[in-house]
């Protein structure tokens, strides 16, 4: 069986990359690489016009990487109601070494990845912070977890991506998280979460599972190793 190396936008594949572009392009220039804009109607508005421009293209696209067979009951994909609570500026705390490490995969493989350092943020007044990596795509690829992850959201995490920005401050909007390409399909190979980007708390924004009543296969679970390879 041929391993499929993707994470939707920060490993590999050019054609779902350019999906994941096109859908967040007009979002990502309305919300900018600073903190949240205060027109919250426009930003809702394009964030559901790139919810449904994904669904179409994971029902009817030739590149669509959800099997034909599980398209029926994966899409339209789930998702919590829009929650711009979720949406806040974060500071970006550059590492001085930057190393490079092996992330371990949901096929028990390895994948180098740089780390750039942390993103720091409030939300809904809890100071955290997430381990940020060099994605593929030229920005910010931040893989989480979080207190949803195995009951409402997929087990082994959600992605966020972000583009670079030149003032050291993002735009950190859960409600863009999205599930990694092996939930719909095993064969592809996505990182796992560094240990230290686990929240806390629920997130309850972007991606979820479908209600188990609805669900034709049993959720893929991934068996990640006990302790990952540091740098």
């Amino acid at each position: 069986m041929t391993r499929r190396s993707s994470n939707w936008d920060a490993a590999g594949d050019g054609g779902r990359r350019l999906v994941i572009a096109v859908a967040a392009g007009a979002l990502l220039l309305a919300a900018g690489c600073g903190p949240p804009e205060p027109d919250e109607h426009s930003y809702l508005e394009l964030l559901l016009e790139a919810r449904a421009y994904k669904d179409e293209f994971l029902k009817s696209d030739p590149e669509s990487f959800v099997p034909l067979d599980r398209r029926s009951w994966m899409v339209p994909l789930r998702y919590y109601d829009p929650d711009p609570s979720y949406r806040v500026p974060a500071q970006l705390d550059i590492a001085d070494d930057q190393p490079i490490y092996d992330v371990p995969t949901s096929t028990g493989q390895f994948r180098r990845m740089q780390r750039i350092g942390h993103l720091e943020f409030v939300l809904h007044g809890e100071s955290h912070r997430l381990t940020a990596l060099l994605s593929e795509e030229e920005g910010l690829f931040v893989p989480f977890r979080d207190e949803t992850s195995r009951s409402e959201t997929y087990p082994a995490g959600r992605y966020i991506d972000l583009p670079f920005s030149s003032t050291g401050v993002y735009d950190l909007d859960f409600n863009r998280a999205y599930h990694p390409t092996c939930y719909f399909d095993e064969q592809y190979d996505c990182p796992f979460p560094p240990p230290e980007n686990r929240l806390p708390r629920p997130i309850h924004a972007g991606e979820k599972l479908p209600p188990e009543d609805e669900r034709r296969l049993p959720i893929f679970v991934p068996v990640e190793p006990v302790e990952a390879p540091g740098p």
